[in-house]
């Protein structure tokens, strides 16, 4: 592992449990045991960093749907089941919070965190595209579908972190993967 990659391992957490809108390198510097200016070395400024570690977030997440994806003999509804309740865990909450408060920043703007905006959808439309087309979705259609199965879960994650009704967010989202499997069906 590389001191960058070491050093982000530990912002990642801190940042996640402390939030990122009055944080200072320096602060994240002093809890994970380096200095600031190793930070800005490795990741240039404290935008640099929060995009950093929103993007390695999102690679966990990713990794984590093509392990899950790994086991072909679980069908469609029980993989997407096992995902979602992953990515909607309460131990994920704060990293969650986290990807949309630097998604909103972007979106309003802030040109330091807009690049997070590069790739945040981009970057799930071909495994998701690929996994529609091997259980049988229409290849014309299949990047749409994994279009929608990025909004719906984020929409869904937004929900929860408003509103904190877990039950109501897993609903709606058994609705979803059902319609997934009644469509593959």
């Amino acid at each position: 592992m590389t001191a960058k990659e070491r050093l982000l391992g530990g912002a990642i957490d801190y940042i996640a449990t402390n939030g990122a809108a009055d944080l200072s390198l320096r602060q994240v510097a002093k809890a994970i045991g380096t200095s600031h200016r190793m930070l800005i070395y490795h990741f240039a400024s404290k935008e640099g960093l929060l995009i950093e570690v929103v993007r390695a977030v999102e690679e966990r997440q990713r990794m984590l749907f093509a392990e899950l994806n790994a086991d072909e003999s679980t069908d469609v509804g029980e993989m997407a089941r096992r995902f979602w309740q992953r990515l909607s865990a309460a131990e994920n909450w704060p990293y969650v919070r986290l990807l949309f408060e630097i998604y909103g920043r972007a979106l309003q703007g802030d040109q330091r965190s807009r690049p997070l905006l590069d790739g945040l959808v981009e970057s799930w439309l071909p495994p998701l595209t690929e996994w529609g087309i091997q259980r049988g979705l229409p290849p014309e259609k299949a990047r749409a579908y994994a279009r929608l199965g990025v909004a719906v879960p984020r929409g869904l994650l937004l929900d929860l972190m408003a509103t904190g009704d877990k039950a109501a967010v897993d609903e709606a989202m058994d609705l979803f993967i059902t319609s997934y499997e009644t469509l593959l069906s």
